[in-house]
């Protein structure tokens, strides 16, 4: 082992991990830019002309302007509590898979060896940014990273996910719609971020407000700490949405998708732009862009991938529908996109999204957000609650809807997409900010309403299923005694749901009680199972169950 140790130590060292450890960008100027936060009521913030506020929804507000290096040092200071609390939440992840401090130092060094390369691909304006973020995170992980460089890292943590996750840890759909389609014929678009690092890591959510020094001024919905993209709107009503595509497990890590798209925010005000500045970036996993714009009026998806590069474009229709998969002719002949197609829960997904859209008559935010909260399955099939053949698979970081043509969007504040979605008019909101007038206000006469299911039973008996679906498969790996009236209980909870037929069985399994077992598991094939390989699994722990007998 020691051995084993030492081979590795060698080739890390011969492979310029020091390099990218080193590697600082331009400082100059930064020992006169004013930190000092100002507390003006409990919880906002002020720093000269950039500001933090929670709002009556629970979402953090945040405005920042200046150059790189100002907007960092505003972010990192106004946001610090925040910024030690998530990066507490994303970390402690890493107890899910080492469980001494010898495996952790060996995953650092890993982690090291793979995003020793990142840097080179990241532009120096975001690596200032960064970089000012980061002098005010804490020292807690310096074993593993020291701040700056563990805050490069976590900004391609979402690429990573959900590449290990083929996996698929995120689970997006999103819709663009116009002309006909829409209530006033305006271009609408509507997505839900499926992406779970846990319960902790989706308590404090931020809409973020830039008005950089180059470039334009933007919106985004976002957590502490992360500079990336995942879902905003810029000045110019171009909008950015990404879903994951099917990837193969990188070996090196690039330019994080996130940046990316916060450089297509930032600098492109039409598709074309887009398309360029995606094009000059090298990814290391597969994605979904989807580009609104107001000035075209109209959308696109940009599919990158490694080794690919694919624009979708609808002809002869103005509805665009994504999931997680490509749909333009560069991947036509993708074995790994098709696998996506026929393995995973993105088909399914985007045709119950057709489903929706041809259901509803003329789009309008109410109506998105809708859709955005579906539960049920193509033809209305009832699915149980977390099942991800669902638009809505209740783990979502957030919903957004925009309206770029009138530079409004709306975003969704917790319990996933459920809770209220908050109107914003980016043209005031900036108007606002830059004449010194913080007191910010979502456009409470367009607020959407909470979904009346955060209020109901069956939400309630699906939060119990969660922490009690943890509990059972803790207890089966521990091989734990659980009773049978418990079980039965737990799967009360979420009744219609094939998983909880399905942990119950590998309970028995794991006890040995392979009839009871072979009982749940066929009761889970009865349900609508989410995948062609999950459905492969319970027959063949069938199968297995039956020759144990």
């Amino acid at each position: 082992m020691r051995f084993y140790y030492f081979i590795l130590f060698i080739f890390l060292a011969s492979c310029g991990v020091q390099k990218s450890l080193e590697d600082r960008p331009d400082l100059t100027g930064i020992e006169k830019i004013d930190t000092l936060r100002l507390q003006e009521e409990k919880e906002y913030y002020r720093l000269a002309n950039n500001s933090l506020r929670k709002n009556p929804q629970g979402l953090w507000e945040l405005y920042v302007e200046g150059n790189p290096l100002e907007r960092g040092l505003a972010i990192g200071s106004l946001s610090r509590d925040l910024l030690k609390k998530q990066e507490k939440a994303f970390m402690s992840k890493l107890d899910d898979f080492v469980d001494s401090p010898q495996q952790k130092k060996f995953l650092s060094k890993i982690v090291k060896w793979y995003n020793r390369k990142m840097y080179l691909h990241i532009p120096e304006e975001y690596k200032q940014e960064i970089y000012g973020i980061s002098r005010f995170n804490s020292h807690d992980y310096d074993e593993f990273a020291k701040p700056y460089v563990l805050s490069l890292y976590l900004h391609g943590a979402h690429d990573i996910g959900h590449a290990l996750s083929d996996l698929m840890l995120v689970g997006c759909t999103s819709f663009a719609a116009w002309d006909e389609h829409t209530e006033n014929g305006q271009l609408l678009l509507g997505r839900n971020f499926d992406f779970y690092a846990g319960d902790a890591f989706n308590e404090e959510k931020i809409i973020e407000f830039f008005n950089p020094d180059s470039g334009y001024k933007f919106m985004m919905y976002s957590w502490p700490g992360f500079i990336g993209s995942v879902s905003g709107m810029n000045e110019h009503g171009l909008t950015v949405t990404i879903n994951a595509g099917k990837s193969k497990i990188p070996l090196i890590a690039k330019t994080p998708i996130s940046l990316v798209t916060r450089e297509i925010l930032q600098y492109a005000k039409t598709t074309q732009e887009a398309i360029a500045i995606a094009k000059k970036r090298e990814v290391f996993v597969s994605e979904s862009i989807m580009v609104g714009s107001a000035e075209e009026h109209k959308a696109i998806l940009i599919e990158v991938s490694p080794k690919n590069f694919g624009v979708y474009e609808v002809e002869n229709s103005s509805e665009l529908v994504c999931s997680n998969h490509f749909q333009s002719e560069a991947y036509t002949e993708d074995a790994r996109n098709q696998s996506a197609i026929k393995n995973s829960h993105t088909q399914q997904r985007y045709d119950r999204m057709k489903e929706l859209l041809a259901e509803s008559n003329r789009l309008n935010p109410e109506k998105a957000a809708a859709i955005l909260r579906d539960k049920k399955g193509i033809n209305d099939k009832t699915l149980g609650y977390g099942n991800e053949l669902a638009i809505n698979q209740l783990l979502a970081h957030h919903g957004i809807i925009f309206q770029p043509e009138e530079r409004k969007v709306w975003v969704s504040s917790s319990p996933y997409q459920l809770g209220a979605f908050v109107a914003y008019d980016l043209d005031e909101v900036f108007k606002e900010f830059e004449q010194g007038d913080h007191s910010l206000k979502g456009i409470d006469s367009l607020g959407i309403q909470e979904d009346p299911f955060v209020n109901s039973k069956a939400f309630k008996n699906y939060e119990n299923y969660r922490k009690e679906s943890r509990l059972l498969q803790e207890h089966i790996q521990r091989k734990e005694q659980v009773s049978e009236e418990k079980l039965v209980s737990f799967i009360a909870l979420n009744p219609d749901f094939w998983k909880a037929y399905y942990w119950v069985g590998e309970y028995y399994f794991q006890q040995r009680n392979y009839k009871k077992a072979i009982v749940y598991f066929k009761q889970a094939l009865l349900r609508e199972v989410t995948t062609l390989p999950d459905r492969k699994m319970l027959e063949k722990r069938i199968k297995k169950s039956y020759r144990k007998i």
